[in-house]
Protein backbone atom coordinates (compact mmCIF):
# COMPACT_ATOMS: atom_id res chain seq x y z
CA UNK A 1 0.00 0.00 0.00
CA UNK A 2 1.49 3.42 -0.94
CA UNK A 3 2.36 5.72 1.92
CA UNK A 4 0.12 8.67 2.59
CA UNK A 5 1.50 11.97 1.27
CA UNK A 6 2.22 13.70 4.54
CA UNK A 7 3.39 16.81 2.70
CA UNK A 8 -0.24 17.64 1.95
CA UNK A 9 -0.76 18.48 5.63
CA UNK A 10 1.44 21.52 5.13
CA UNK A 11 -0.11 25.02 4.78
CA UNK A 12 1.00 25.43 1.17
CA UNK A 13 -1.52 22.72 0.23
CA UNK A 14 -4.37 24.15 2.32
CA UNK A 15 -6.95 26.93 2.12
CA UNK A 16 -7.19 29.51 4.88
CA UNK A 17 -10.52 31.24 5.44
CA UNK A 18 -10.66 34.15 7.89
CA UNK A 19 -13.98 35.51 9.13
CA UNK A 20 -14.17 39.02 10.59
CA UNK A 21 -17.23 40.09 12.57
CA UNK A 22 -17.87 42.74 15.25
CA UNK A 23 -18.69 39.82 17.60
CA UNK A 24 -15.37 38.04 17.05
CA UNK A 25 -12.77 36.80 14.59
CA UNK A 26 -12.27 33.22 13.48
CA UNK A 27 -10.39 31.21 10.91
CA UNK A 28 -10.47 27.75 9.40
CA UNK A 29 -7.88 25.79 7.49
CA UNK A 30 -9.13 23.27 4.98
CA UNK A 31 -7.58 20.76 2.62
CA UNK A 32 -9.59 20.51 -0.64
CA UNK A 33 -8.40 16.95 -1.29
CA UNK A 34 -9.24 15.72 2.21
CA UNK A 35 -12.24 17.45 3.79
CA UNK A 36 -11.68 15.68 7.12
CA UNK A 37 -8.65 17.91 7.67
CA UNK A 38 -10.46 20.97 8.99
CA UNK A 39 -9.13 23.13 11.79
CA UNK A 40 -11.20 25.96 13.25
CA UNK A 41 -10.45 28.59 15.88
CA UNK A 42 -12.47 31.52 17.24
CA UNK A 43 -11.07 34.60 18.99
CA UNK A 44 -12.96 37.27 20.90
CA UNK A 45 -12.41 40.93 20.03
CA UNK A 46 -11.97 43.96 22.25
CA UNK A 47 -15.12 45.97 21.58
CA UNK A 48 -13.40 49.09 22.93
CA UNK A 49 -10.90 49.01 20.08
CA UNK A 50 -11.41 49.71 16.38
CA UNK A 51 -11.79 46.95 13.81
CA UNK A 52 -8.36 47.80 12.38
CA UNK A 53 -6.70 47.63 15.80
CA UNK A 54 -8.33 44.29 16.53
CA UNK A 55 -7.28 42.93 13.14
CA UNK A 56 -3.68 44.08 13.62
CA UNK A 57 -3.52 42.29 16.97
CA UNK A 58 -5.22 39.20 15.55
CA UNK A 59 -2.65 38.92 12.75
CA UNK A 60 0.35 39.43 15.02
CA UNK A 61 -0.82 37.13 17.83
CA UNK A 62 -2.05 34.15 15.79
CA UNK A 63 0.83 31.96 14.56
CA UNK A 64 -1.37 30.11 12.05
CA UNK A 65 -1.92 33.36 10.15
CA UNK A 66 1.77 33.98 9.63
CA UNK A 67 2.54 31.17 7.18
CA UNK A 68 1.81 30.92 3.47
CA UNK A 69 -1.29 29.00 2.34
CA UNK A 70 -2.31 27.80 -1.10
CA UNK A 71 -5.31 30.16 -0.97
CA UNK A 72 -6.49 32.76 1.54
CA UNK A 73 -10.10 33.93 1.77
CA UNK A 74 -11.26 36.79 3.98
CA UNK A 75 -14.97 36.95 4.82
CA UNK A 76 -16.49 40.16 6.18
CA UNK A 77 -19.67 39.76 8.22
CA UNK A 78 -21.39 43.09 7.70
CA UNK A 79 -24.80 44.66 7.28
CA UNK A 80 -23.30 47.12 4.78
CA UNK A 81 -23.92 45.31 1.51
CA UNK A 82 -26.34 45.34 -1.38
CA UNK A 83 -27.05 43.10 -4.37
CA UNK A 84 -27.18 44.09 -8.04
CA UNK A 85 -28.27 41.95 -11.02
CA UNK A 86 -25.18 40.93 -12.95
CA UNK A 87 -26.55 42.33 -16.22
CA UNK A 88 -26.84 45.81 -14.66
CA UNK A 89 -23.39 45.88 -13.07
CA UNK A 90 -20.56 48.09 -14.34
CA UNK A 91 -17.22 48.30 -12.51
CA UNK A 92 -16.96 52.07 -12.83
CA UNK A 93 -20.41 52.49 -11.22
CA UNK A 94 -19.67 50.29 -8.21
CA UNK A 95 -19.55 53.03 -5.56
CA UNK A 96 -22.53 54.85 -7.05
CA UNK A 97 -24.65 51.68 -6.98
CA UNK A 98 -23.53 50.86 -3.45
CA UNK A 99 -24.33 54.28 -1.97
CA UNK A 100 -27.70 54.38 -3.69
CA UNK A 101 -28.70 51.59 -1.33
CA UNK A 102 -26.40 52.01 1.69
CA UNK A 103 -25.78 55.26 3.66
CA UNK A 104 -22.39 56.77 2.89
CA UNK A 105 -19.70 56.30 5.51
CA UNK A 106 -16.19 57.73 5.72
CA UNK A 107 -12.95 55.76 5.58
CA UNK A 108 -14.24 52.68 3.84
CA UNK A 109 -13.57 50.92 0.56
CA UNK A 110 -16.26 49.30 -1.58
CA UNK A 111 -15.57 45.81 -2.93
CA UNK A 112 -17.61 43.40 -5.03
CA UNK A 113 -18.23 39.67 -5.42
CA UNK A 114 -19.45 38.56 -8.83
CA UNK A 115 -21.56 35.44 -8.32
CA UNK A 116 -21.64 33.62 -11.63
CA UNK A 117 -23.92 30.82 -10.50
CA UNK A 118 -26.51 33.25 -9.13
CA UNK A 119 -26.11 36.02 -11.77
CA UNK A 120 -25.83 38.51 -8.91
CA UNK A 121 -23.15 40.95 -7.78
CA UNK A 122 -22.74 41.62 -4.06
CA UNK A 123 -21.32 45.06 -3.24
CA UNK A 124 -19.97 45.50 0.29
CA UNK A 125 -17.64 47.76 2.24
CA UNK A 126 -14.75 47.34 4.61
CA UNK A 127 -12.84 49.83 6.75
CA UNK A 128 -9.92 51.22 4.71
CA UNK A 129 -7.23 50.69 7.34
CA UNK A 130 -8.45 47.15 7.99
CA UNK A 131 -8.26 46.49 4.25
CA UNK A 132 -4.69 47.86 4.16
CA UNK A 133 -3.53 45.62 7.03
CA UNK A 134 -5.11 42.52 5.47
CA UNK A 135 -3.91 43.25 1.93
CA UNK A 136 -0.34 43.79 3.12
CA UNK A 137 -0.40 40.62 5.21
CA UNK A 138 -2.15 38.51 2.55
CA UNK A 139 -1.28 40.06 -0.85
CA UNK A 140 -3.21 37.44 -2.85
CA UNK A 141 -6.24 37.14 -0.58
CA UNK A 142 -9.79 37.16 -1.91
CA UNK A 143 -12.34 39.27 -0.02
CA UNK A 144 -15.96 38.18 0.38
CA UNK A 145 -19.06 39.42 2.13
CA UNK A 146 -20.30 36.51 4.25
CA UNK A 147 -23.60 36.58 2.36
CA UNK A 148 -21.88 35.84 -0.97
CA UNK A 149 -21.03 32.14 -0.54
CA UNK A 150 -24.41 31.60 1.09
CA UNK A 151 -26.23 33.05 -1.93
CA UNK A 152 -24.26 30.74 -4.23
CA UNK A 153 -24.93 27.72 -2.02
CA UNK A 154 -28.64 28.42 -1.59
CA UNK A 155 -29.04 29.13 -5.31
CA UNK A 156 -27.84 25.60 -5.99
CA UNK A 157 -30.14 24.19 -3.30
CA UNK A 158 -33.13 26.17 -4.57
CA UNK A 159 -32.78 24.87 -8.12
CA UNK A 160 -33.27 21.34 -6.85
CA UNK A 161 -36.70 22.19 -5.43
CA UNK A 162 -40.09 22.83 -6.99
CA UNK A 163 -41.21 25.37 -4.40
CA UNK A 164 -40.29 28.90 -3.31
CA UNK A 165 -38.00 29.12 -0.29
CA UNK A 166 -36.77 31.40 2.46
CA UNK A 167 -33.38 30.54 3.97
CA UNK A 168 -32.50 32.24 7.26
CA UNK A 169 -29.10 32.13 8.97
CA UNK A 170 -29.58 33.36 12.53
CA UNK A 171 -26.79 34.98 14.58
CA UNK A 172 -26.76 36.42 18.09
CA UNK A 173 -27.57 39.99 16.99
CA UNK A 174 -28.82 39.67 13.42
CA UNK A 175 -30.42 37.38 10.88
CA UNK A 176 -29.46 36.91 7.22
CA UNK A 177 -32.43 36.11 4.98
CA UNK A 178 -32.33 34.81 1.40
CA UNK A 179 -35.49 34.29 -0.66
CA UNK A 180 -35.68 32.29 -3.88
CA UNK A 181 -38.27 31.58 -6.55
CA UNK A 182 -37.53 29.15 -9.39
CA UNK A 183 -33.86 29.15 -8.39
CA UNK A 184 -33.58 32.95 -8.69
CA UNK A 185 -32.73 35.25 -5.81
CA UNK A 186 -35.63 37.53 -4.86
CA UNK A 187 -34.29 39.05 -1.65
CA UNK A 188 -31.06 39.10 0.37
CA UNK A 189 -31.04 41.17 3.53
CA UNK A 190 -29.67 41.20 7.07
CA UNK A 191 -31.87 42.30 9.96
CA UNK A 192 -30.32 43.53 13.26
CA UNK A 193 -32.50 41.51 15.64
CA UNK A 194 -31.83 39.16 18.53
CA UNK A 195 -35.09 37.68 19.89
CA UNK A 196 -37.30 34.87 18.62
CA UNK A 197 -40.27 37.24 18.58
CA UNK A 198 -38.51 39.75 16.30
CA UNK A 199 -37.19 37.01 14.03
CA UNK A 200 -40.67 35.55 13.68
CA UNK A 201 -42.13 38.98 12.91
CA UNK A 202 -39.64 39.64 10.10
CA UNK A 203 -39.89 36.15 8.61
CA UNK A 204 -43.69 36.18 8.57
CA UNK A 205 -43.76 39.71 7.17
CA UNK A 206 -41.38 38.73 4.34
CA UNK A 207 -43.47 35.62 3.69
CA UNK A 208 -46.59 37.77 3.38
CA UNK A 209 -44.94 40.44 1.19
CA UNK A 210 -43.64 37.83 -1.27
CA UNK A 211 -47.01 36.07 -1.25
CA UNK A 212 -45.53 32.66 -0.49
CA UNK A 213 -47.87 29.70 -0.04
CA UNK A 214 -48.21 28.70 3.64
CA UNK A 215 -48.92 25.07 2.69
CA UNK A 216 -46.32 24.23 0.03
CA UNK A 217 -43.49 26.81 0.11
CA UNK A 218 -40.55 26.27 2.45
CA UNK A 219 -38.73 27.97 5.31
CA UNK A 220 -35.20 26.76 6.13
CA UNK A 221 -33.42 27.82 9.34
CA UNK A 222 -29.89 27.53 10.68
CA UNK A 223 -27.66 29.20 13.26
CA UNK A 224 -29.50 28.53 16.51
CA UNK A 225 -28.97 25.72 19.00
CA UNK A 226 -31.35 22.78 18.71
CA UNK A 227 -33.25 24.00 21.77
CA UNK A 228 -33.60 27.53 20.37
CA UNK A 229 -34.64 26.22 16.97
CA UNK A 230 -37.30 24.03 18.57
CA UNK A 231 -38.95 27.06 20.17
CA UNK A 232 -38.64 29.14 16.99
CA UNK A 233 -40.06 26.38 14.80
CA UNK A 234 -42.90 25.56 17.20
CA UNK A 235 -44.17 29.13 16.94
CA UNK A 236 -43.68 29.53 13.19
CA UNK A 237 -45.46 26.24 12.43
CA UNK A 238 -48.70 27.92 13.43
CA UNK A 239 -48.40 29.87 10.18
CA UNK A 240 -46.01 27.95 7.88
CA UNK A 241 -46.34 24.25 7.31
CA UNK A 242 -42.99 23.32 5.77
CA UNK A 243 -40.12 24.34 8.05
CA UNK A 244 -36.73 22.64 7.96
CA UNK A 245 -33.41 22.84 9.79
CA UNK A 246 -30.59 23.49 7.32
CA UNK A 247 -27.99 20.74 7.43
CA UNK A 248 -24.33 21.71 7.47
CA UNK A 249 -23.06 21.70 3.86
CA UNK A 250 -20.31 19.28 4.90
CA UNK A 251 -22.30 17.17 7.34
CA UNK A 252 -21.77 14.08 5.23
CA UNK A 253 -17.99 14.41 5.49
CA UNK A 254 -15.90 12.79 8.16
CA UNK A 255 -15.13 15.24 10.92
CA UNK A 256 -11.56 15.78 12.01
CA UNK A 257 -10.57 14.71 15.50
CA UNK A 258 -10.21 18.25 16.86
CA UNK A 259 -12.97 20.15 15.05
CA UNK A 260 -16.75 19.83 15.11
CA UNK A 261 -18.45 21.11 11.98
CA UNK A 262 -21.19 22.51 14.22
CA UNK A 263 -18.74 25.16 15.47
CA UNK A 264 -17.77 26.41 12.01
CA UNK A 265 -19.89 29.34 10.76
CA UNK A 266 -22.27 28.38 7.97
CA UNK A 267 -20.82 30.98 5.59
CA UNK A 268 -17.31 29.50 5.86
CA UNK A 269 -18.68 26.03 5.14
CA UNK A 270 -20.63 27.42 2.18
CA UNK A 271 -17.43 28.89 0.78
CA UNK A 272 -15.67 25.52 1.11
CA UNK A 273 -18.42 23.90 -0.98
CA UNK A 274 -18.76 26.67 -3.58
CA UNK A 275 -15.05 27.05 -4.37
Amino acid sequence: MPEKDTNQTQPEFQTLSIRLSPEGFSFATYHPADASRIYFQHTAVNVQRSMAANVKGFLSQTPELNVIYHQTNILIHTLRYTTVPLELFEDEQMEMLFYQNVPKQNNEIVLCNILGNSNVVVLFSIDKLTHVFLSEHFPCARFFATVSPQIEYFTKESRQRQTQQIYANIHADNMEVFCFSNGRLQLANTYPISTNEDRSYYLLNIWKQLDYDTEKDELHLTGLTKEELHGQISFLRQFIRKIFIINNPQAELQQSSDTSLETIPFDIQSLFICE
